[in-house]
């Protein structure tokens, strides 16, 4: 399957996920003109501890505001995956905790946190999406399993049962969730590039502010 044929396919699934309503959480407001976001904006969009995706010091940066619960943010995954292929170079991806689907989310983060300091982030997350819906249905959550999710993925589950009750990933989630209430975040997933929000939700507006902002910083 070619790279347009996948990110047509990856497309079709997020519009049916839209379609159900299962993305929204709460009516969301008009979205922005994609315009810089302002200065203090930019300080809440990364923190230090953020895990990134990609090349460290890639000039274009993707913010996701990401919940490892909600649905549509599993189906945007594929495609921002794609991006991080066709731009190895040129784009880096910070992942913002936004925890809007209750304890199962909290305790998703957490665990997230634990193997971002265990070093086993990206087969952790790839783990919880694929299975999110073994405990994250929406109707029965079943939050015990995620641990159990996140052992089979290579996380270390004794020392991660320890490291979800520091104060340290307790605060990155606080920090998180005051972030993203300070830069407006009402759903799930919310990008930025570059600091610019989307001009209108949806895949195909992310790979063009995406592919803009790659060709604006060619030059540099």
């Amino acid at each position: 399957m070619n790279r347009k044929t996948l990110i047509l396919a990856t497309l079709a699934v997020v519009l049916a996920v839209f379609a159900a309503g299962a993305w929204f959480v709460s009516r969301p407001n008009p979205a922005p003109a994609a315009t810089a976001a302002p200065l203090e904006q930019k300080d809440r969009l990364i923190r230090a501890y953020s895990p990134v995706l990609g090349r460290e010091d890639a000039p274009v940066t993707i913010v996701e505001f990401f919940d490892p619960a909600c649905e549509a943010c599993r189906a945007f995954h594929p495609i921002v995956k794609q991006i991080l292929e066709q731009y190895p170079d040129d784009v880096r991806v910070v992942m913002r905790y936004t925890p809007f689907h209750g304890e199962g989310s909290e305790l998703a983060i957490k665990v997230l946190e634990a193997a971002r300091l265990q070093k086993v982030f990206i087969p952790v997350l790839e783990a919880l999406l694929e299975n999110q819906s073994a405990w994250a249905s929406h109707g029965a959550p079943a939050a015990e399993r995620i641990m159990e999710i996140a052992g089979a993925a290579g996380l270390d589950t004794a020392a991660a049962a320890d490291q979800i009750r520091s104060p340290s990933i307790v605060g990155v989630l606080n920090q998180d969730r005051a972030d993203v209430e300070a830069v407006g975040v009402r759903q799930t997933p919310t990008f930025f590039v570059n600091g610019k929000p989307l001009p209108d939700f949806g895949a195909e507006q992310l790979l063009a502010l995406v592919r803009s902002e790659v060709a604006a910083t060619a030059g540099n």
